[in-house]
Order: structure tokens, then sequence, then C-alpha cells
């Protein structure tokens, strides 16, 4: 009895420190070395200041800025509370923001149908890129607040737009936060815009 309880023991003890410290330093050396970007959060960085990362979505309320996915994670984009607002389709306060939010988009657009993704939120509630579909949508706004011409827009929606991965997985989708920056560098705004 007290061999095998010794035994439990060193092996509790020799794997806690196999596996809870030898291999987590291994396997984040190695994403280190190999993977700097994505091990550290694939951030961005503009003239030395962290602005945001390419793979977690932040609100931009300005009327010169393109406007992600609402968020339902804690206070919105709150990666800490990373979550979906857990609202059924049938859910009375979900059709009620939807049909609110929708509205306010078609007054912005009169007669363009207002893309899924501007109205309802994701699973995880940080989702950093929108349809083509999406971005569309927001072209008239975007060129009418920068003075730039809807095609000069086009443009840079076209060049932040990424295809589907291998060819056939997903479905095209724009970065957010990387086309804002883009339109910040060709056309500024008053940063109190954002």
């Amino acid at each position: 009895m007290k061999k095998n309880l010794l035994i439990a023991i060193w092996m509790t003890i020799a794997t806690t420190i196999l596996l809870g410290i030898i291999y987590p330093l291994v396997v984040t050396g190695i994403a280190q070395a190999l993977f700097r970007d994505k091990a550290n959060g694939q951030l961005i960085t503009v003239q030395g200041k962290v602005v945001g990362s390419r793979i977690i979505g932040q609100p931009f309320s300005g009327p010169g800025y393109f406007h992600s996915r609402p968020s339902a994670a804690g206070t919105g984009y709150d990666a800490a509370n990373s979550n979906g607002s857990q609202l059924g389709p049938t859910n009375q306060k979900l059709i009620d923001r939807v049909k609110q939010d929708t509205a306010a988009l078609q007054a912005e657009n009169p007669g363009k149908p207002v893309p899924v993704d501007l109205v309802t939120t994701s699973a995880s509630g940080l989702d950093y890129e929108i349809t083509p579909a999406a971005a569309e949508f927001q072209v008239p706004r975007i060129a009418r607040e920068r003075g730039m011409s809807e095609s000069e827009v086009r443009r840079l929606v076209a060049k932040h737009t990424a295809g589907r991965q291998l060819g056939f997985l997903g479905e095209s989708r724009v970065n957010v936060l990387e086309l804002n920056l883009d339109l910040d560098a060709s056309r500024p705004l008053h940063i109190a815009q954002r």
C-alpha cells in the first residue's frame, strides 16, 4: 500500500512537471520562434502604438468608418467575455433590437436591403470581418463623410476583401480594422469620430 502511494505521488509530481511546465514552455517557445505574430495575437501597430488585433473585432461608430458586426460580448468586443447574446430567433428582445437596427440602417440607405451581418451578432461576439455585401452597403456613407468617390472606397474594400480559404472553405470577407486603417491613411478623419 505504501509503495503504491509513493508511486502515485511521484507520478503526480513527474506528470505535473512534464505536462504542466516543460510541455507548455516548449510549445510556447516553438510558437514564439516560428509564428511570433500569431502567437502574440496578431497585433497591429501604427506609429509604434498598438491599435488593435487583426483577429478580434472592435467597435467603430463614427459615420466616416466602416462599422463592424454588432457584438454581444460583455460591453461589446470584450475578449474576456466572448459570448453571443444567447437569444433565440423567436425572442422578442432580439426581434425588437434587429428591427430597430434595421430601421436605422435603412434610413442611411433607403431602399437597399440591409445585410444580415450588420444587425445580428455572432456566437463569439468578436467578429473582426464583415461580408462584402455589408461593406458595400456602407460605401455611400463612407464616401460622403470622407469626401471620396464611391469608386475610390470600393477599390479599398476590394483590396481588403479575402476570398474563400483554399478556394472553397467559408465565404468572402472584409477585415474592418485593416480597411478603416487604410481609409485613415488615404483620407484621414478627426480621431474623435471613431
